[in-house]
């Protein structure tokens, strides 16, 4: 398959871009930068010149595609609600390029958007549209084009990780490299899903494959992994105290992250698992967290 990816150098595109191309897929990755462009041209991929804010040009890569994957955010997080308004205005532009056709789309969400209620553990089957994590817009803007009978489908996202980065754990370890502390709230039972890099590129791939219409996928080969258990490991590669943290001083600990930090959002793959026979088998968050370099260069 002839497949046009969005956020083809980023974390997950650039271990999904190989992942397609083993599999026999031709890729058609889009990078704004001439760097992007060598990387992707070195590991066989074609290149398209676009960018997120320029709706013309995704569109004219999604139409040169037989299927598109869109992994590509904005991680700016001082703009998450603008940002996640972005990705919904990407996802129609994409969507405008494939109608009257069965091409497929496949989208990236969060798994939080399964989740009926805050400690529930999400599953694919819901869609929570009253959830306040902003970011539900990338799968209503999803929504809107299923039912105008484009085929989409979507990837939820747990904390995605390998030795280098790890989802919104990556700004912790920043938060606890400054301050000398590695912090959790309350008691620290709060729980993130997560999923290895490598087990979440082969999803995607056999998600697309797949073509199911209005399907939901979690990439999550960890239910839930305690804030407390991920502070500690971060103290231990860091070298530093672990401390709990009020609710009320979470934000002054954690910033920006402070309206992330005591969530507690589990999310299950038994679904995907049988809907795909997707089964995750890389490393877990603390082994990925242990085994990683904590200097300035490793992080």
């Amino acid at each position: 398959m002839r497949i046009f990816l969005t956020g083809a150098t980023g974390f997950i595109g650039s271990a999904l871009v190989p992942e397609l191309i083993q599999a026999g897929h031709q890729v058609i990755g889009m990078t704004r930068s001439d760097e992007g462009a060598r990387k992707l041209l070195a590991v066989g991929a074609e290149v398209h010149r676009g960018t997120l804010e320029d709706p013309d040009s995704l569109r004219r890569g999604a139409m040169l595609a037989e299927g598109v994957i869109h992994t590509a955010f904005d991680h700016d997080f001082s703009r998450f609600v603008e940002n996640c308004d972005k990705d919904r205005c990407v996802i129609e532009a994409l969507g405008s390029a494939l109608e009257g056709s069965d091409r497929p789309l496949l989208i990236t969400s969060g798994t939080g958007m399964g989740s009926p209620a805050s400690g529930q553990t999400a599953t694919e089957d819901i869609f929570n549209i009253d959830h306040p994590n902003p970011r539900s817009a990338s799968e209503l803007a999803g929504a809107q084009l299923l039912a105008a009978g484009i085929n989409v489908s979507v990837v939820r996202l747990p904390q995605v990780h390998d030795t280098l980065k790890q989802g919104l754990i990556t700004p912790l370890i920043s938060i606890a490299r400054e301050k000398r502390v590695s912090a959790y709230v309350g008691e620290g039972r709060n729980r993130w899903p997560a999923g290895h890099l490598l087990d979440v590129a082969r999803l995607y791939r056999m998600a697309l494959e797949k073509r199911e219409s209005g399907a939901r996928y979690h990439a999550v080969g960890e239910e839930g992994v305690e804030a407390r258990v991920i502070a500690e490991a971060i103290g231990r590669g860091l070298n530093v105290s672990v401390i709990s943290v009020s609710r009320e001083e979470a934000k002054a600990h954690f910033g920006w992250m402070g309206m992330f930090a005591d969530m507690d959002f589990p999310a299950s793959s038994a679904q995907t698992q049988a809907r795909l026979g997707w089964h995750p088998t890389g490393p877990s968050l603390i082994e990925d967290l242990t085994a990683m370099r904590y200097d300035e260069s490793g992080q």
